[in-house]
């Protein structure tokens, strides 16, 4: 997990600030495995999950945006436009 953030520090992807004053943190857990659909271990990956469910619109948030991107999209993307070049 200490590999993970420092990564994710290294590429200025994240970083720390203090909490506002009378703000509480989201809910937060590292998850560490990546599991096959039939429960058996896939592999090892550290990531932190945030507990988005308890976020309020107004309060924690003000718009909802998650990047995921795979490169199967980024495939069938750049094959749309080349189709219609």
């Amino acid at each position: 997990m200490n590999k993970a953030v420092k990564a994710l520090i290294d590429c200025n992807t994240w970083y720390f600030v203090d909490l506002t004053p009378g703000k509480k943190a989201i809910s937060n857990k590292w998850l560490d495995k990546k599991l096959h659909l039939n429960g058996t271990l896939e592999r090892l990956k550290a990531r932190l999950a945030i507990w988005g469910f308890t976020q309020q619109y107004g309060i924690d948030y003000q718009e909802i945006f998650s990047l995921v991107l795979k490169m199967a999209t980024i495939r069938a993307i750049i094959a749309l436009a080349a189709a219609r070049a």
